[in-house]
């Protein structure tokens, strides 16, 4: 698993480009504001310590670095470990624009931004389990 973006193109990923820094600072940006959201916070454990982990390492790991999440947690099974959560479009959404606010939290270059949103939005809308 690595950012299909770049995959076979010889151009250097978005982790070669950034490094691991900015994929924990999102982890950590993302989860302060999923600390004060309404609706998203009562989806994630009481202590977002390893929930911070997971989500930096599997940053990393898709965009292009160390397979440590893998390793750690074997293969991501996304759609599988989010399944336990009602996850409509509302939830979606919220989902997305606490995300993109952790990229300007984290301070993302703007270049770096679409590549990373798309994935954000694909994934979003991929781990959706409810209609209604």
């Amino acid at each position: 698993m690595s950012d299909a973006s770049n995959a076979g193109t010889g151009q250097p990923s978005l982790f070669d480009r950034l490094g691991a820094d900015p994929f924990w600072a999102i982890a950590r940006a993302f989860y302060a504001r999923i600390e004060r959201h309404p609706r998203l916070r009562p989806m994630f454990p009481q202590e977002l310590d390893e929930a911070i982990r997971n989500q930096a390492e599997f940053l990393i790991q898709y965009f292009g670095g160390p397979q440590a999440y893998s390793t750690r947690k074997g293969h991501p099974r996304l759609r599988m470990r989010h399944m336990q959560f009602r996850i409509g479009v509302q939830e979606r959404n919220d989902w997305v624009e606490v995300m993109r606010g952790a990229l300007d939290d984290a301070a993302i270059p703007e270049a770096e931004r679409p590549a990373m949103m798309a994935y954000f939005e694909h994934a979003a809308t991929f781990l959706m389990n409810d209609e209604s």
